[in-house]
């Protein structure tokens, strides 16, 4: 065998083993966005839990504030619901907002706020939405890293011919970002 078969076999080595890797580098990135979304929804599922018991110790003081528990009642059974990474963020926003007018409503109620129940309920729900934050950062940076393998030449052609997917990110609106805004005059 001549030196023109010594590099053609070189060079179909060397694309092989680029197949390999760049194949193996997308797999790792979706299966990283996979386990960023599950650790989302891992702590979704623990804010989830603590909104009847927060409404519900809110409830005892404030019994006339119904349309906010109601409303933070059916944004919590929507977002358990949502489908998708978009429609998971809706979801949230909206339940974000209802949490943040149910804490406004109990900023009115002293008693409420030196009540031992609420405060733990506030401290985990406080931690929970940071833990939140860290999980959306996490699943963020990893659907980063997915898209600009499956974007970048020439990692893109092999996305395309294994049919790896770009993933959407997880963000919240600038809205649920504002501070809330209540009234309580029309009551």
């Amino acid at each position: 065998m001549g030196v023109a078969g010594w590099i053609v076999i070189a060079v179909v080595v060397v694309l092989v083993l680029w197949t390999v890797y760049a194949f193996n580098r997308l797999v790792k990135y979706r299966n990283r966005a996979d386990e960023g979304w599950a650790q989302i929804d891992v702590q979704l599922r623990r804010r989830y839990d603590l909104i009847p018991n927060l409404v519900q110790t809110v409830e005892g003081y404030a019994a006339h504030e119904r349309e906010t528990f109601e409303q933070v009642t059916a944004a919590r059974a929507h977002a358990e619901s949502a489908q998708g990474v978009a429609g998971q963020a809706d979801a949230e926003n909206a339940v974000s907002s209802g949490l943040r007018q149910l804490l406004a409503v109990a900023e009115n109620y002293p008693d409420l706020k030196a009540n031992a129940n609420f405060l733990a309920l506030q401290e985990e729900l406080t931690g929970t939405e940071s833990k939140i934050a860290y999980a959306r950062q996490y699943y963020n940076d990893q659907v980063r890293l997915l898209n600009t393998a499956i974007q970048s030449f020439p990692s893109s052609v092999l996305a395309t011919m294994f049919h790896f997917q770009q993933r959407e990110f997880f963000d919240i609106e600038d809205a649920v970002r504002a501070p809330v805004q209540v009234d309580f005059e029309g009551q």
